[in-house]
Order: C-alpha cells, then structure tokens, then sequence
C-alpha cells in the first residue's frame, strides 16, 4: 500500500502537506503512511483513494490484506486460522447469493407494500389494539405447545387476575410469563437493544419462570429428543458453541437479508440447536418476532390450530432435516402479511 499511496500522489502532483491537509491529518502521519511504518484506518483508506483518485476497491483490498497479515503473522496456527475464514466466507457468499423463491419474493413484495401503509397511519396506533393482539398472541403461542386455557380464560388470567379452575398453575403461569417476556421484547425493540446472548436467556427466563426454575435461563446440559420429529438435536456440549455460531451469524446478515427472512431464519436457527430443556418453540418465537417489532413490522402470530401448528412444524422439519429454508420463510412471511393485513383492517389503514 505505501508505494501505491506515493506514486498516486506523485502522480497526481500533491505534496505531502496538501494530502494531510485534505485528509485532516498531521503530515508526518501521511509520510508514515507512505513509509509502511503507519496504517491509515478503514475511513482514512477510502478517503485517501477519493484525494489521490485510485480505485477504491483495488485499494481497499491491498488495505484489507495488510492488515490481516499484520494480525495473524506472528500466529503458527495461521494457516489453520485462514482455512476456517476461507470456509466461512465460503459460507456467507451462498447465503448473499441466495435467491428466494418466486412465491416468497411474491409475498416479500406484498409485506414491503405494507409496510408502507402501515408507516402512514402509525399515528393511529391504540394501546387496546395492541393490547388485545397481543393477548392472541400469547394464546396462540402457548396453544401450539398444548396449553388449554381458550382466549378468554387467557384474558382473565393477565388481565383480571382470576384463576380458572380445572387449569392448572402451570398453564396459569405460561400465560402470565409470556405476557411478561412481551413486554420485555417490546421494551428491547423500542430501545433498539442488540440481540444477544443475555437478552435470549432473559426472554427464556422469562419463559420458564416459576414453571422450571432450575432451568430458566440456561442451556440444557442433557440430551434432548423432539417427539414426532426426524431431527436430533445436537449433544449439550455443543450448546454454547453453536449459539455462540448462532449470534455470530445474526450479525453478520442482520443487514442484508429482508428482516422477515432474518427473523424466520433466527427462529428456525433457534429451535434447531434446541439449547433449553423446554420453551424452545416460545423463545424462538419471541426472537422472531423482536426482530420484527425493530424493523417497524407487526407480530407475526403462528396459529396453535391443528392445520397451521402442523404446517408450521412439517416447514420446521423441511429446514432441519433437508436443508430447505424456503418453505419456512415462506410460511413466516405469509404469517407476517396476513398480520400487517389484519392489523391494517383494524386501524383504518
């Protein structure tokens, strides 16, 4: 890079000084540049190319390699190191190469418009709108695990207070827990808190309150198996190192996939590794739909009757067993757009 740095300047008749000037710089740092004895840093190398006209990209490259030689030289495990990297990025390119599906593109573009309704009239947002979607959600997403409250003993569990007799204080509990962990999903998109370890534990936490104390909040230390399903999830010491892979690859693509694929590929990734004894299929949802809720959509609600919690698990069992995403995507995202529609129907919008 120092040689390159110096000719383009000669080249374009600059003198030190003026370079450092345009660069907001001391020139003794430019001629350190110049020297290899200094490196400028990411922002400084992109407008270094713009003051001396060099191609950026070819620059950014001899930039990116340096400074990955000056990390890992001194390392003996270097080549290892860099066969691991190559194998990622291996990795990251088929995912940005990714194409999705006619019929999910379909439904993408339907969500995006929308979505753009919705922007318009989010001034007319109603608390008990919100309110009572919610409490579908937290039934719906309890029902699909085999919780028997109805709608409205739900209602009167979180809302009045009451205990239904024949329910059980379990089933009483996950309603309640679950009205909680929404809030708290809430509170972490309104705040734009990053999705990380802490806050997945929290939401389980959240979850399994009272139910297994023992267990909420921490990865399982056992075997698990999934009743009825092909899927075997991975052995407990693997747990910790695949949901460390898990957050790894969330931020990675957080910005380049659409949201609802990001946020159906969040949940699936989730309940693939299965990294709790129970509330698994909760967290994962909530994950899902946190994720929404930052990017300024709606809950998608997955329904707990027998025809949608068994499409839903046939779409799981399609990505975890075939490696086909597709078919779940595309279910979370016609969840998501038949949400935006309803609430939109509700609001006026």
């Amino acid at each position: 890079m120092k040689t390159l740095l110096k000719n383009a300047r000669v080249r374009k008749g600059l003198k030190i000084r003026e370079v450092a000037q345009q660069l907001g710089v001391d020139q003794a740092l430019v001629s350190k540049f110049e020297g290899g004895t200094r490196y400028p840093t990411e922002d400084q190398a992109r407008r270094l190319a713009r003051i001396l006209s060099i191609a950026e990209e070819p620059l950014m490259v001899i930039w990116l390699k340096e400074k990955l030689l000056r990390e890992i030289r001194a390392y003996t495990f270097a080549d290892e190191a860099l066969n691991l990297v190559r194998e990622e990025l291996a990795e990251y390119k088929r995912l940005s190469d990714y194409q999705y599906s006619e019929r999910l593109e379909a439904v993408l573009k339907d969500i995006d418009q929308l979505k753009l309704r919705l922007d318009a009239v989010r001034h007319q947002d109603n608390f008990r709108i919100a309110q009572a979607l919610e409490l579908e959600y937290t039934f719906e997403s309890n029902r699909i695990e085999g919780n028997t409250l109805t709608l409205m003993e739900t209602d009167l569990i979180i809302n009045e207070g009451l205990t239904i007799s024949g329910k059980s204080m379990r089933e009483h509990l996950e309603a309640i827990n679950h009205k909680d962990a929404i809030e708290y999903v809430k509170e972490l998109a309104t705040n734009n808190t990053e999705l990380n370890e802490r806050e997945v534990l929290t939401i389980h936490n959240l979850i399994l309150r009272g139910i297994h104390p023992e267990h909420a909040g921490r990865y399982r230390n056992v075997p698990v198996m999934i009743t009825g399903s092909a899927h075997v999830p991975p052995q407990p010491y693997l747990v910790a190192e695949q949901m460390n892979d898990y957050f790894t690859w969330f931020r990675r693509n957080e910005h380049r996939l659409h949201p609802v694929v990001l946020a159906a590929e969040m949940h699936q990734r989730l309940v693939t590794i299965h990294p709790f004894i129970d509330g698994n299929g909760r967290t994962a949802r909530l994950v899902m739909n946190l994720i929404l809720l930052r990017n300024g959509f709606v809950i998608a609600n997955i329904k707990g009757d027998y025809d949608s919690r068994m499409h839903y698990y046939t779409s799981l069992e399609t990505v975890q067993t075939k490696g086909d995403r597709d078919d779940f995507c595309l279910f979370s995202a016609q969840v998501e757009r038949d949400g935006l529609e309803r609430y939109l129907s509700v609001i006026g919008g």
